[in-house]
């Protein structure tokens, strides 16, 4: 399962090797968000593009932080509840995945990722001096908005043109950094500024995904499937329907890349839904279908649901094109992603019990949708 070359998951270690010896860290002393920290200072302080990362990340100051690491794994690593291959498991850490050192036991270490605790045996982690080193090349860096209303500017002056208004919790990818100010993108390819007075800035992992959140996206699936089956989402989605068919029907889309997209997705309906699965035909999950589609076409998404949401760009709901991802929460958190395929359908890979199927884009209530397409 391991890859022979160095491709990554985060996921955090306390033996590191600097210098040459290794150094046991106490991570419980240092919080994962600390990286946010250290990248902060390191893109702050970068004039240049090409600032040299690598002797940022051995200062001094970002020393305390070098408990960071990353699981070199081919799809997923099981986090378990004990340090043994038979423990129970917990939760799966994907490919470029981030998490903490609680200790270390043995040839394994106790993690903390997202909302999973366990166990993860150290020949699938990357820690020290290598990881630190990815740490940029594996981070998301997004604006969060902590205002109530925020313009977004052609240029990065507060005398330039007011392209429109975001609000606050709004999250968007950030495509370059200036001083006081970040550049976005937004509903497809529209870009914008904001001011650094009004967004925090901060990079992200891709974090665990627990058994418990599963069981319970699986649930509001069967909640979902059930309203379908008894007719009681009737006329509300219907109208939704035709208003999103109406902006974004399949038969007058944009591009052919778009449409064979979903042209493609809609081949592997029927197949199985396996959690922590990629494969079209044997099964996969929500967002690892979402990942294989995309990689079929050459296109490079993040594994989970809640990166994909944060790397592409952000669109308006109602402005829907096929091809786009969309995506739903449980209490506020982003637990599922589907594919719309235009006419108001999203292909997802929904539950063991439908496997991957075709529902109307708000069986469930979408919080957000990206677009990965030009």
């Amino acid at each position: 399962m391991v890859k022979k070359h160095l491709i990554i998951s985060g996921c955090v270690l306390g033996l590191l090797v600097l210098t040459g010896r290794p150094m046991n860290v106490k991570a419980e002393e240092i919080p994962l968000a600390g990286i946010d920290l250290v990248l902060n200072n390191y893109y702050v302080s970068g004039e240049e593009e090409n600032i040299n990362f690598k002797n940022y990340i051995e200062s001094d100051y970002a020393e305390q932080y070098q408990n960071i690491g990353f699981a070199q794994v081919t799809d997923y690593v099981n986090i378990r509840k004990s340090p043994s291959e038979e423990g129970e498991i917990l939760g799966k850490l994907y490919n470029n995945s981030a998490a903490r050192i609680l200790e270390q036991d043995g040839d394994w270490y106790k993690v903390k990722s997202g909302t999973v605790t366990g166990y993860i045996k150290g020949e699938f982690l990357i820690t020290g001096a290598d990881a630190l080193k990815l740490v940029s090349e594996l981070g998301t860096r997004v604006a969060v908005i902590n205002t109530t209303t925020l313009k977004v500017r052609k240029e990065a002056n507060i005398d330039s043109e007011v392209l429109t208004l975001f609000a606050i919790g709004d999250e968007y990818a950030v495509k370059k950094e200036l001083d006081g100010w970040v550049k976005i993108a937004y509903e497809g390819n529209k870009t914008g500024y904001l001011s650094t007075d009004y967004v925090e800035v901060k990079t992200e992992f891709e974090e665990a995904v627990s058994i418990e959140e599963e069981r319970e996206r699986l649930e509001e699936e069967q909640a979902a499937l059930h309203t379908e089956q008894t007719g009681n989402a009737g006329q509300t989605s219907a109208s939704t329907e035709n208003n999103s068919s109406s902006n974004s029907p399949s038969s007058s889309t944009n591009s052919s890349l778009r449409n064979s997209i979903v042209q493609f997705a809609l081949k592997y309906e029927g197949n199985p839904y396996v959690w922590g699965g990629t494969s079209l035909t044997n099964g996969t999950d929500c967002s690892g279908f979402t990942k294989s589609v995309f990689r079929n076409f050459g296109i490079s998404i993040p594994r989970t649901s809640r990166s994909q949401a944060v790397s592409g760009r952000r669109i308006s709901i109602s402005d829907l094109q096929p091809g786009d991802l969309v995506f739903y929460a449980r209490s506020g958190s982003i637990n599922h992603v589907a594919l719309y395929i235009g006419n108001g359908k999203v292909i997802s890979a929904s539950s063991p019990e439908t496997g991957i199927r075709i529902t109307s884009y708000n069986y469930r209530t979408p919080i957000k949708a990206v677009s990965y397409i030009n």
